[in-house]
């Protein structure tokens, strides 16, 4: 993808993505809403979510930081600390734990405070995409199997994560998110 096409997609999403939230009940934003994929016995809120959505974004812009300072393996999922390669159970289950401790740590902030939040990292993301050459964005990123595996690619893909994760708080709150 181009920066154009990049941005105008990042700006659409996330706009609509917040009103999507915004149009939530206090209820809806806080109450179990789907199971943690890392502990069977937590469940995930409206507003965890949303926290998550900025910490995969944030993710995603240190991977591509370490790819354009030279890393080799910038993802860093494939294989573990000592060079050993992962499995794909294992690198799922080392995902589910890092997200969970990420919302878990974001989970006391009000709905306001979790988008600010979401706005700074989107503030690094745009950053990052205006210090790119459009050479750069069309780079792919080893070992990243999102969209097409290029730095635009990833970077673009934060819009379609936010509609998946829409998705699943609409099936796990039911009716009440329903237009």
């Amino acid at each position: 993808m181009n920066r154009i096409e990049v941005e105008a997609k990042l700006g659409r999403d996330r706009a609509k993505l917040i009103e999507l939230f915004k149009s939530l009940s206090e209820a809806d934003l806080t109450r179990d809403a789907t199971p943690s994929e890392h502990d069977s016995s937590s469940a995930w809120s409206a507003k965890d979510h949303l926290a998550h959505l900025a910490g995969i974004e944030k993710s995603f812009n240190h991977m591509i930081r370490r790819h354009l300072d030279g890393d080799e393996q910038p993802v860093g999922l494939r294989t573990d600390a000592g060079g050993n390669p992962r499995s794909r159970e294992r690198i799922m289950a080392a995902v589910h734990e890092s997200n969970e401790d990420w919302v878990s740590r974001h989970r006391v902030m009000s709905l306001s405070e979790t988008v600010a939040a979401g706005q700074r990292v989107r503030s690094e993301t745009l950053a990052l995409l205006a210090e790119l050459s459009d050479e750069q964005l069309l780079e792919k990123l080893p070992g990243a199997p999102w969209a097409d595996g290029t730095i635009g690619g990833v970077l673009a893909v934060n819009g379609d994560h936010g509609r998946m994760h829409w998705s699943w708080l609409r099936e796990g709150l039911g009716a009440s998110t329903q237009p």
